[in-house]
């Protein structure tokens, strides 16, 4: 990816963290070098994975401030992406101490209802105190299990899985999934994952908001014949109208100022739709898709980039892949919902896989345990197409076994290549 000699948006050095002003182009507090950014990218037409595609049935979707042609590419292994990159600006979503302390797996008890009413040995930390209507411990001050400390959902042909992991007192993930009929009458499938941002506020409504707002879009756009890529790029906005929503100040009017609206509610976005015979991702942030096909001679791939400071080092060619992961700052994120983000552009892509397997949809509390592709793929079960539910909770399953130190969310949606003729509109 080129490079382009730019200044850095108002936000804070990724190197040491302080304030920086419009057009800075160096950091006046360490030095640091801020115009290597990569370079803007166009949306991605729909390409092959695994093999040659055919063109898409729907119409060309139009491009923000212009038409793009969704034509077919050659076979394109590995990672792809689409969209404007948003600028160095970043935000971290490692969550602040409090929320980082251990309590027993959420799973061994039962939930309290309101009221303070003691089920069984009461507080699930210190096994004696009285819960308040809060949800907190009268005698340690613990919070209790939430409804959605453990959220599993299955609708024939996609499935999820969220759970608290080990660490956090929280989940502030959160998912949607759902499916419709495209005018032909053929089915829709629906993922949507978010995952909130842990050092802003309210994170687990934010994920909640997107979740919620991206998924009813795509349901009111995807019937109406609206080319599904389109209609991703359309759902990320209206997810991101929802976010920001959460952080106007009241009696204010809604406004996107990222200096205003300092450490609003956030979150990222990660998204498919399975349609037609098409698999098209969008995501903001650092969530991923996965395609792992269920021939396991083929080669499985990660199809979305990162919208992190570690994506960015390897971009600009400042440090190789293994050394950005390694370093502490890895998972800084520079892409966002959220009032205080900068100016928006949703990353799309479309692809035609040429054989059947399935599309895994998930936040970073899931890809920390098994980031490459071929990583991910060793852990799906031989059966996942046909039992995507089972899928889900495995993958779940293996994160909290490698530590569980984030929130962890997947969704499990089975791709089959349609018949000829299948998905024409």
């Amino acid at each position: 990816m080129s490079q382009t000699n730019q200044p850095v948006a108002t936000g804070r050095c990724p190197d040491c963290e302080e304030p920086l002003e419009t057009g800075d182009m160096f950091c006046g507090a360490c030095g640091y070098d801020l115009t290597a950014l990569p370079a803007p990218q166009a949306d991605h037409p729909t390409v092959a994975v695994n093999g040659a595609a055919a063109a898409a049935s729907w119409p060309a979707p139009p491009a923000p401030g212009g038409s793009a042609s969704v034509q077919a590419a050659a076979d394109l292994p590995g990672t792809t992406s689409g969209g404007t990159e948003l600028p160095s600006a970043v935000r971290t979503d490692d969550p602040p101490g409090p929320d980082d302390y251990p309590l027993p797996d959420p799973r061994t008890v039962e939930h309290t209802p309101a009221g303070g009413t003691v089920l069984g040995a009461g507080c699930v930390a210190c096994r004696s105190g009285r819960i308040d209507e809060d949800g907190y411990c009268e005698n340690c001050g613990h919070a209790q299990p939430r409804e959605r400390d453990h959220m599993e959902e299955e609708l024939g042909a996609v499935a999820a899985v969220s759970d608290r992991g080990l660490r956090h007192h929280r989940n502030e993930d959160a998912y949607a999934v759902s499916s419709t009929a495209l005018p032909d009458g053929s089915p829709a499938v629906i993922a949507v994952v978010c995952d909130g941002v842990s050092s802003a506020t309210r994170p687990d409504e934010a994920s909640a908001a997107a979740a919620v707002a991206a998924n009813e879009a795509l349901l009111a756009s995807l019937p109406l014949g609206t080319h599904p890529q389109q209609a991703m790029h359309e759902a990320i906005l209206a997810a991101a109208e929802s976010v920001n929503v959460l952080g106007a100040e009241p009696g204010q009017a809604l406004e996107h100022d990222p200096n205003r609206h300092t450490n609003a509610p956030a979150c990222t976005l990660v998204s498919a739709i399975v349609a037609g015979g098409l698999l098209v991702v969008g995501w903001v942030g650092d969530s991923r898709v996965y395609w792992v096909p269920d021939d396991r001679t083929a080669h499985p791939s990660r199809l979305t980039e990162d919208d992190s400071w570690a994506a960015q080092m390897v971009a600009t060619g400042l440090m190789n892949e293994e050394q950005a992961y390694a370093d502490e700052r890895a998972h800084a994120i520079t892409g966002w919902l959220g009032a205080d983000a900068y100016e928006l552009e949703p990353h799309t892509a479309s692809f035609k896989p040429d054989r059947p397997g399935v599309v895994l949809v998930c936040t970073d509390g899931l890809w920390n345990y098994a980031e490459g592709a071929e990583e991910m793929a060793a852990v799906v079960p031989a059966d996942a197409a046909t039992r995507p539910l089972h899928c889900a909770q495995v993958l779940v399953g293996h994160a909290l076994d490698g530590g569980g130190h984030d929130n962890v969310t997947v969704a499990v949606l089975p791709f089959l290549v349609p018949q000829t003729g299948a998905g024409s509109a």
